[in-house]
């Protein structure tokens, strides 16, 4: 695919869409649309920071007062009042800051998923024809939760973390200059390890196994989308081993990914083991100098298990940044990857009108062909008329439906539906005026009074039983358990291919378009329930500029006008028996299917 944002082998591997400072500046542009909150978490968690901060002053202060005070003194009661004090405040004021950071996170998320979702809607149907849509899935919940852990590393975690070790670095050289020179290397070297190797050198393999995770979902969703064809051929095992290794190869990156974080986390320990010892070691020899009393090294002490625990958690919550960066960045990504077929800005809505269709020189060519498959082709389509596209796989006729669709946009030329160049419309609008009944019509996962007013979302409960009624799907609604609350089940499992058509031009005489389009619609049906579904089909062709795309010519005959296209071009058009007398193209397939060739 031409706008692909990444590349990927077949093992996983893949280049970097973003960089990690361009996938954060994408989740602190989500920071910054509820400025009120934000502000409130970040200054009460500076002030729990200050709070953390006072806690081995306080300890110090406790134990030089234990030291040098006789005992019963009440200094030493007050001082220990002050170290709890500043322990509880630290608490407290931890505990109201993340009350702001709950709603923060929870509707940014929720906004990050919606806007997400609706860019992966407007993408192409080449877009999504070139994605896994298990895959795509994958990534749009990944990232919900990849913005979670980014904001909690950085303004939770990180942020008061490295603010609470350079401070008390600089406490510790204010106290003893010994101490505080090796509590600054010592967190400088942390920092580096974390984030110059993290980033170079654990993030290549987590984008990779983050790339096979991707892989997984795709491989599952197309299996169990398919399990009708896995069935049919007792393809279970097969399937099963193809997922196999797809999860070895997963299991292999992922484990040189947490080898890689274990790795990192091992040098991080050892430095902690060298700040423990510098700083203790410090203070204690300065002690024997005469140049540090207990509460030196009581603040020493306080400030190493402070300092440890936050550079643990600073340790943890970079690898929990990296992981969030990564798991955001294809999100980020695509809000960066222009829509391939756009509205102008300015785009009016389109108007409906009686259905007139004109293709006004238009050229057209697949983005992997070599050649257009149509050139300057011209075709005049009028209001009410019922128009039959037949011809060899390959010929044009499905083109001819997206092109009226705008689901491509031409090279030149233009299409005019009622005057109106649909490339200068708003396509929702547009494609809201063309009611389409498939070959294999994909329900959703809902009740089919939903899937019938899908077609008119406002519908009344009337309105969707008048619409099955015409559409004789009415009875066969009513004979299951809860009628029109039924689940029809994925893609509409639950129902035959009769009925799922049926349910399908229900929903087109609900949607009421000027323009009609029977794509092969019933090419896959049995005699008698291909009788049925004519009949609804014949009623919701009434009034309606009609185009029927067919391979079985038995469907066509009764039309207006047949266009039998070859190669992108219409070679033949007329009614049938005009067609089938002339001896051409037409009448060679009309005997075909009819068995007499």
């Amino acid at each position: 695919m031409t706008d692909m944002i990444e590349d990927e082998d077949e093992t996983g591997a893949r280049k970097r869409a973003l960089s990690n400072r361009q996938v954060l500046g994408f989740v602190a542009r989500f920071w910054k649309r509820r400025p009120v909150l934000f502000g409130l978490g970040v200054g009460l968690t500076l002030v729990a920071v200050a709070f953390d901060l006072a806690l081995p002053y306080a300890a110090g202060h406790l134990v030089d007062t234990v030291a040098t005070q006789p005992r019963g003194d009440a200094q030493a009661w007050s001082a220990l009042a002050i170290f709890v004090g500043v322990y509880f405040a630290f608490a407290v004021v931890r505990n109201i800051a993340h009350r702001f950071w709950i709603p923060l996170a929870a509707r940014n998320m929720e906004e990050m998923t919606n806007e997400s979702f609706a860019k992966v809607q407007a993408f192409s149907s080449d877009w999504h024809a070139d994605s896994f849509a298990g895959a795509t899935v994958r990534k749009l919940t990944r990232a919900m939760w990849g913005y979670d852990s980014v904001t909690d590393a950085v303004t939770i975690w990180l942020g008061p973390g490295v603010i609470v070790l350079i401070g008390l670095s600089i406490a510790m050289l204010v106290r003893q200059p010994l101490a505080g020179i090796i509590s600054l290397v010592v967190v400088a070297a942390y920092l580096t390890v974390n984030l110059v190797i993290t980033e170079r050198y654990v993030r290549p393999s987590n984008l990779k196994s983050n790339a096979l995770d991707s892989k997984i979902g795709g491989a599952l969703a197309d299996a169990v989308t398919s399990n009708p064809t896995v069935k049919s051929f007792g393809a279970e095992t097969r399937e099963a081993e193809r997922l196999a290794k797809v999860t070895a190869q997963w299991r292999e990156a992922v484990m040189v990914t947490w080898n890689r974080f274990t790795d990192v986390w091992l040098g991080q320990n050892l430095l902690l083991v060298v700040l423990q010892a510098g700083l203790t070691g410090a203070m204690v020899w300065g002690w024997t100098q005469g140049t540090a009393t207990p509460g030196d090294v009581a603040f020493a002490i306080t400030a190493f298990m402070l300092m440890s625990g936050y550079l643990r958690n600073l340790g943890e919550n970079i690898r929990m940044l990296q992981k969030g960066l990564d798991d955001t960045e294809d999100v980020a990504a695509w809000t960066r990857l222009a829509p391939q077929i756009a509205d102008d800005p300015n785009a009016p809505e389109f108007q409906p009108g009686s259905g007139a269709i004109e293709f006004q020189d238009v050229t057209f060519r697949y983005k992997a062909a070599g050649a257009p498959l149509y050139d300057r082709f011209s075709l005049k389509i009028a209001p009410g008329e019922r128009v039959a596209l037949v011809g060899p796989t390959g010929s044009g006729k499905s083109t001819f439906v997206k092109l009226i669709q705008r689901l491509h946009d031409l090279q030149d030329g233009a299409v005019v539906i009622d005057g109106q160049d649909v490339s200068t419309v708003k396509q929702a609008s547009l494609r809201r005026a063309i009611a389409v009944v498939p070959q294999d019509p994909a329900l959703f996962h809902r009740t089919l009074f939903e899937n019938i007013a899908y077609g008119k979302p406002d519908a009344t409960r009337e309105e969707v039983e008048d619409a099955a009624i015409k559409a004789r799907a009415h009875e066969f609604i009513l004979r299951l358990p809860k009628g029109y609350d039924t689940l029809v089940g994925e893609r509409g499992v639950k129902l035959s291919g009769g009925e799922r058509q049926r349910v399908a031009i229900a929903r087109a005489f609900l949607a009421d378009a000027p323009i009609l389009v029977l794509d092969e619609a019933t090419s896959s049906l049995d005699v008698e329930t291909e009788g049925h579904v004519q009949e609804a089909a014949e009623a919701l062709m009434e009034g309606r500029t009609t185009i029927v795309i067919a391979h079985r010519l038995s469907t066509v005959r009764g039309a207006d006008r047949i266009l039998v296209f070859q190669g992108g071009r219409v070679v033949e058009e007329g009614r049938h028996a005009e067609l089938t007398a002339k001896g051409g193209v037409y009448a060679r397939l009309n005997a075909i299917s009819a068995g007499v060739v």
